[in-house]
């Protein structure tokens, strides 16, 4: 802001603005539409955001992982989604042939301990004689997460096991959502399978389906057994199983940390249904896979405790571990008899800290990964704070975790932001879900929480209800807001997450999510590209801004100052959301810069807008609301801005150096 506008009264008003102590800076704008920020550059009151700030939580709802993230295209593939008596429940598994043909049933028959129901299919036709079969032949198919998505000159590897009396003669193809047109097809031909045999082959599609199926056809008279049948692109992230479209959107938010794999997943309706990590590790072949109960769906588990967190090494994040305790939605475990409970967390502990030689530890090494993964953060439960015996059972948990890993970080569900907290922990965890205007105001949350007890967790927020549809701006912009307050109380938060992450658009469970897809398409919602105005918050320096002092709260901002990790560049970050309905002009005055430091080439606006605050993305419509990036023109210490209604904006102000002037001197000193 220029000499002209140095008045007596704008002067004292500029110190109290620029010195006050720290405050979320909320403020309605005047009557002309005007408003002033004030931010200093300098060290004083400026202080280090937690490098895991703003990271993702996923949990296995929406069918997340299973038809999701995890590329595994068969549903069902071990027959077990009915449990293991028999008959058994095939869906989504559909017979080709009549009675007549063919009879298909399940068995407990398979060669796997932990999964033991096989597919019995009696081939009564064959290839000459009285009964012919088709030309097509007769078997199953298996139609996937609502249709497999299979890419033209794409290579799939189809894992079977099989097993028959006589010689093996099995057609495995990848057939077009009609049911006619083959895709990829292979001729599978044994002379000897009277034993359990694995069979797998690559398929090359000559054709593109994203609603396509695999099948298992035979015109071979004779009994044959099937178990385990697997379809998994070769193109996933790395090889390690991840689905790349849909890794690289969360790759993108660059997430200081993934908190997995649940949410209410982990605790189950029942217990007998909660998620087990000692089931979900080892050869997939051998995961009985669970009934999710609270989410009403069957997983094989082939996302599990180890997949999760090579999941949070490729992506660069730490994981956030979140276990059982002995208590689900409807049941618990008395603490008296929970050690063993216990015992299996200090197991899964050393199954991802534990030496290559340990117990468990070397369970992962035959897994392919002898390293060590970087584990440091476990939450005891999901929300169990008010159950009868989470107390005691947390206690039990925290005491042997403590004994044995001193430096791992617990998370106690009890919430700490209000009140002291009557147990020891390093964070606890904080979950809010409410309407736009509830989750705005909430940025003020955490502005007198202590800062001398254990930090927040706020690993589940969102709106939810009409403002957020199934991903609308204003949901979107009250998120903003609050994370802006979340931002500036960094010092009593350490990190935070929204949920869900994901939601296959054909099992909408949870409304609304980050990112929606199906089995070719995906998008952002307008809440997945707010978070990308945060990405660069984890380890930046917090700075010192106020707003205009005014009675009520349509504007809430925060400045930052970061380094670009490619280029090196420095930045200072200026984030406003406008969570009104009127146009705002922006006056920005910077202090504590040495002279004209700001560079205008280099410098960009970001916003993220919409005409209609209820605007959502669509597969139609992926970008109908984004972020728009333009050259700011007028970057400088004192600068105007258009903030336009209902909006969040990003000024990213490049410096040409690193040297910044501490307030109320004259020496220049590093800023990093």
């Amino acid at each position: 802001m220029d000499a002209n506008h140095s008045t007596c009264g704008f002067l004292l008003f500029f110190f109290i603005g620029l010195y006050a102590s720290f405050q979320c800076c909320a403020t309605e704008i005047d009557a002309n539409q005007t408003t002033w920020l004030f931010a200093n550059a300098s060290q004083i009151s400026a202080t280090k955001i937690p490098q895991t700030m703003f990271g993702i939580s996923f949990e296995e709802i929406n069918h997340s992982g299973a038809g999701g993230l995890w590329a595994e295209l068969v549903n069902n593939r071990g027959f077990e989604a009915g449990g293991q008596n028999t008959p058994s429940n095939i869906d989504p598994w559909s017979i080709i042939g009549d009675e007549s043909l063919l009879i298909v049933s399940t068995e407990r028959a398979s060669c796997f301990d932990r999964n033991e129901v096989a597919l019995r299919m009696e081939v009564l036709c064959d290839k000459d004689g009285d009964n012919i079969c088709p030309a097509g032949g007769v078997g199953v198919y298996n139609p996937g997460f609502w249709g497999m998505n299979i890419e033209q000159g794409n290579k799939y590897k189809v894992i079977f096991y099989v097993r028959s009396l006589n010689t093996l003669d099995i057609s495995v193809s990848f057939i077009g959502s009609n049911g006619l047109q083959t895709l990829a097809t292979a001729n599978i031909i044994e002379a000897d399978v009277s034993n359990w045999t694995k069979v797998e082959v690559v398929l090359e599609a000559k054709g593109t389906d994203h609603n396509s199926r695999l099948q298992l056809t035979t015109i071979k008279k004779g009994v044959i057994w099937l178990d385990q049948v697997s379809a998994m692109p070769l193109d996933t992230h790395k090889g390690h199983g991840f689905r790349n479209d849909l890794f690289n959107m969360i790759a993108d938010l660059k997430p200081g940390f993934i908190r997995f794999p649940g949410g209410s997943f982990v605790e189950g309706e029942w217990l007998m249904n909660a998620f087990r990590w000692k089931e979900t590790v080892g050869p997939w072949e051998e995961r009985p896979g669970h009934f999710g109960d609270v989410w009403k769906y069957w997983t094989d588990d082939g996302l599990g405790y180890f997949e999760y967190l090579q999941l949070a090494e490729d992506l660069g994040s730490l994981p956030v571990w979140v276990f059982n305790n002995g208590i689900s939605l409807n049941d618990q475990v008395d603490t008296s008899i929970i050690l063993p409970f216990v015992q299996n967390i200090l197991d899964a502990i050393e199954f991802a800290r534990g030496d290559a030689a340990s117990t468990w530890g070397s369970v992962r090494a035959t897994m392919g990964h002898p390293e060590t993964f970087d584990l440091r953060y476990v939450a005891v439960g999901n929300q169990d704070c008010g159950k009868k015996n989470y107390r005691g059972n947390y206690l039990k948990f925290y005491t042997a975790i403590k004994t044995v890993y001193p430096d791992i970080k617990v998370i106690s569900n009890c919430d700490g932001s209000s009140k002291q907290l009557d147990q020891p922990a390093d964070l606890y965890d904080f979950h809010v879900y409410t309407d736009a205007k509830s989750m705005f105001s909430m940025a003020h949350n955490f502005d007198h929480t202590s800062r001398s007890g254990p930090k927040a967790f706020v690993s589940e927020y969102a709106v939810t209800g009409q403002d957020a549809g199934k991903g609308s701006l204003l949901k979107a912009l009250a998120e903003a807001g609050f994370l802006i307050g979340l931002e500036r109380n960094s010092d009593a938060v350490e990190m935070a997450s929204n949920a869900p992450l994901f939601v296959n658009t054909n099992d909408r469970r949870f409304n609304a999510d980050a990112i929606v897809f199906n089995s070719s398409q995906r998008y952002g919602t307008p809440s997945y590209w707010m978070q990308h105005f945060f990405r660069e918050s984890n380890g930046a320096i917090l700075l010192n801004s106020t707003l205009q002092a005014n009675p009520s709260n349509s504007l809430i901002s925060s400045a930052i100052s970061w380094q670009n990790a490619k280029d090196k560049k420095d930045y200072l970050r200026i984030k406003v959301v406008n969570f009104g309905s009127n146009r705002v002009t922006l006056k920005i005055s910077i202090d504590g810069l040495e002279g004209n430091i700001i560079q205008e080439t280099g410098s960009a606006k970001t916003i993220l807008t919409s005409s209609n605050v209820k605007d959502e993305n669509s597969f139609n419509q992926p970008t109908k609301v984004a972020p728009v990036t333009s050259p700011l023109e007028n970057a400088g210490n004192d600068m105007d801005v258009i903030l336009p209604p209902y909006s969040l904006t990003s000024l990213d102000l490049l410096r040409n150096s690193n040297i910044f002037q501490v307030a109320g001197s004259n020496s220049a000193q590093q800023a990093y």
